[in-house]
């Protein structure tokens, strides 16, 4: 009886001082109240970040180009041939329907004109009727590009001392419109069919995938180097940090004019410093040889992508100070005891980095990998301001706003952006799944 009284007790002293199952009341209060404030947030940032990505996908399952972007209508061009006319004298009306859209035809194309006191017309063409003093024309529908042109004889029944005054106060008023190709529910494949068989598409997939792993990996790099340099303690230290963010945050356009500047073939500083040491016989293009070119330096005959080399070095130098701020203040948050220990041991500073600082970063560095990765790989302005994409640096970025903007294709335009998407998202798939994780 002891022994079972002994082990009620110790049950209830366990009740009392273990938590209570389940949700009260209040909690699910709580929780509901929580997510009706956060649910306009919520719905916010879905709809920022899902509008726009359902609309590319939209526009890239249809043939689009710019001019598409109004629905087709058509338009009406009315001019006579003489300024004043006598009684009884006549003269000649042209009117003129135009498909204002070069690709999408107008349904139900027609147009009325109301003709004013003093003026007969004489009709002859089976689509138009004359009802009183308004004329009215029907075509059905109207080819892209299509024009409608209709010539009537016009009889003036009174002077006119300026015929075209006097038609101007009775514009002809177009009708007809056709199917806007955005909202439309037609879809077609041939975007796609036109990106992945055209014969530069896997260059640039695989400049777009060199520029990025390299700039990436290169701001790393130096981003590491830098915080390694600057994490000890000493005078000046507060202005070489300061010193070092400067790439990140001066305006791209003007550290892009400086490179551009000081890499001319022509005129730029570098090229004067390598021709005075003799390190080349001539000036060398940086941004403007093409990819496996060849150059002398130093008497070595060197190939390899020049241009694309020096974007990818731009790019390593431009955002390395963002990587130098994250390890920077991961490496400061780090217990200097083990390092104190190491240093006991006997472990050299290699040894310590290797071993000690390199875990405690992996986490840190693996974030700013895939940050980097993905901003690299949608770098836009960079390589069109350095290069404009020419000399082999055209990556798929650079190919959106060509086929976009330049080739007025928006349909193709998009379906490229839509490649961009399904890379990006395979390559977080796989970085999710290998990234390292820290205990």
């Amino acid at each position: 009886m002891t022994e079972v009284a002994q082990s009620g007790v110790a049950r209830r002293e366990a009740e009392a001082v273990a938590p209570p199952q389940g949700v009260g009341p209040l909690q699910k209060r709580e929780a509901r109240l929580a997510w009706t404030m956060l649910a306009p947030t919520f719905l916010i940032v879905a709809l920022i970040v899902a509008l726009p990505l359902v609309a590319n996908f939209w526009i890239s399952a249809k043939p689009i180009q710019l001019a598409d972007l109004r629905a087709p209508e058509a338009t009406i061009n009315e001019r006579v041939s003489g300024e004043a006319v006598a009684a009884g004298e006549t003269f000649r009306v042209t009117y003129t329907l135009r498909n204002s859209s070069p690709n999408l035809p107008v349904r139900g194309a027609a147009f009325t004109d109301t003709l004013p006191e003093g003026v007969d017309l004489a009709v002859d063409d089976e689509r138009c009727v004359l009802s009183g003093r308004n004329l009215t024309c029907t075509f059905g529908n109207l080819d892209p590009r299509g024009r409608e042109r209709l010539r009537f004889e016009a009889t003036a029944l009174t002077d006119i001392s300026n015929v075209e005054a006097l038609l101007e106060g009775t514009a002809a008023v177009a009708q007809g419109r056709g199917e806007n190709a955005l909202t439309s529910l037609s879809f077609t494949g041939e975007n796609f069919r036109k990106v992945f068989n055209a014969t530069e598409f896997w260059d640039v997939l695989w400049t777009s995938i060199l520029y990025t792993v390299f700039g990436t990996g290169g701001a790393l790099i130096l981003g590491l180097f830098a915080a390694l340099l600057l994490d000890q303690a000493f005078r000046g230290r507060a202005f070489l940090r300061g010193l070092f963010l400067f790439p990140y945050v001066a305006p791209v356009i003007a550290v892009a004019y400086t490179w551009v500047t000081l890499l001319d073939p022509n005129s730029g500083a570098l090229n004067a410093i390598l021709m005075q040491i003799g390190a080349t016989e001539g000036p060398i293009n940086f941004l403007g040889q093409r990819a496996a070119g060849e150059i002398s330096l130093f008497g070595l005959t060197v190939e390899f992508p020049l241009a694309l080399t020096t974007v990818i070095i731009f790019e390593a130098w431009r955002y390395f100070p963002l990587s130098f701020l994250f390890i920077l203040a991961r490496m400061q948050s780090i217990n200097t005891d083990m390092y104190e220990a190491a240093e006991i041991d006997g472990a050299t500073p290699f040894q310590q980095f290797w071993h000690l600082s390199l875990p405690q970063l992996a986490t840190i560095l693996a974030i700013l990998f895939l940050l980097r990765f993905i901003w690299t790989f949608n770098k836009f302005d960079d390589i069109f301001l350095l290069t404009g994409g020419a000399a082999g640096t055209r990556t798929l970025t650079v190919n959106v706003y060509e086929q976009a903007i330049a080739l007025s294709n928006i349909g193709a335009g998009a379906a490229v952006a839509v490649v961009v998407f399904f890379v990006l998202l395979a390559f977080a798939l796989v970085f999710f799944r290998f990234s390292p994780k820290e205990d």
